[in-house]
């Protein structure tokens, strides 16, 4: 499902910022796939470091978990960026930094937003 929420919101993005590009629908749906993929690890990775930032029980403990938090958040946008290059080459663009991190932060909120009327519509039955 979360596949399918991406492909819209990933649509979306094409249609109305510039700096997004898709030459194809089916270039469309795979990079879905992979930022389904990338996201879902990027999220596994910033709950381990939470783990670790709530355990922390120095301030210094704290202070570099903390960092090591905010270089996962920052560098995995990066990684986003280089890996849809990588695999897409100039067939697909998701911009720069700030149009990859607004998208993802679209694509994480349309997701949560789906889920939870989807639990809703399961629990009037």
């Amino acid at each position: 499902m979360d596949a399918f929420v991406y492909v819209v919101v990933l649509n979306l993005a094409v249609q109305y910022v510039p700096s997004v590009i898709s030459e194809t629908f089916t270039f469309s749906l795979l990079t879905a796939v992979m930022l389904k993929v990338a996201l879902e690890a990027v999220i596994f990775l910033k709950s381990k470091i939470l783990i670790r930032l709530r355990a922390a029980t120095t301030r210094s403990g704290r202070w570099a978990a903390a960092a090591i938090l905010w270089v996962a958040a920052a560098g995995s946008k990066i990684v986003v960026l280089e890996l849809v290059d990588l695999v897409f080459g100039d067939a697909v663009s998701l911009g720069n930094f700030v149009s990859v991190t607004v998208l993802v932060v679209a694509l994480l909120v349309s997701r949560g937003a789906v889920r939870h009327l989807l639990e809703d519509t399961d629990e009037g039955d």
